[in-house]
């Protein structure tokens, strides 16, 4: 069974995103979900066809991670901020007491997430969590298949690839952050630290 966009109209009215800018995203984000089952669909058929250890079938496989990655990476970021914010205080209570107590403040984390977010180059800045001893990680992924941190869970996703911002912000990325961060709905980080 192919797999459906999810449906993220509730998005629109953010303070910090006009319409323009989320109905763009949206689509680019449709593009990947339709990539997927595309991608899925030939792999499915290339035994069939005795396709395997072909050119083809090999640059499908090596594709399907990128558009895979861009689908999920895309549902995470648009789930995780929203018209109806929470405190982080409130929402991600357990969430902002191990992020203080890993990098001394709430403050100091979002100053290394926002520093995260500014760096020069296109990708995703991406709040994990290691389950194996809890620990966090702000982590820059420049393309949506490579350097994830293995067995990690992304807990805040932030797209800092252009067409997250330029429309609205132009090349201020800067603001654009401060935009999401005003945004972040907490409580969905919370439900993702749970182990």
């Amino acid at each position: 069974m192919p797999y459906q966009p999810k449906k993220f109209d509730q998005l629109l009215g953010t303070p910090g995103f006009s319409d323009t800018l989320l109905e763009n995203h949206f689509t680019l984000y449709e593009g990947y979900v339709t990539n997927v089952n595309k991608i899925a669909e030939a792999l499915a058929k290339a035994p069939l066809e005795n396709k395997l250890s072909t050119p083809e079938y090999n640059e499908l496989k090596r594709r399907f991670g990128w558009e895979w990655n861009g689908m999920r990476l895309h549902e995470l970021y648009f789930e995780n901020f929203g018209k109806t914010t929470s405190d982080p205080a409130i929402g991600g209570a357990t969430a902002i007491k191990k992020l203080t107590e890993q990098f001394g403040s709430y403050e100091n984390w979002l100053k290394d997430f926002r520093a995260t977010g500014t760096m020069r180059g296109i990708g995703w800045t991406i709040l994990y969590r290691d389950p194996t001893d809890g620990r966090f990680f702000n982590e820059w992924v420049n393309e949506h298949d490579m350097g994830h941190l293995a067995g990690c869970t992304p807990l805040l996703v932030l797209d800092v690839f252009e067409h997250a911002y330029v429309t609205d912000y132009g090349l201020k990325r800067a603001d654009y952050i401060e935009a999401f961060i005003k945004a972040i709905d907490w409580n969905v980080v919370a439900t993702r630290t749970k182990p």
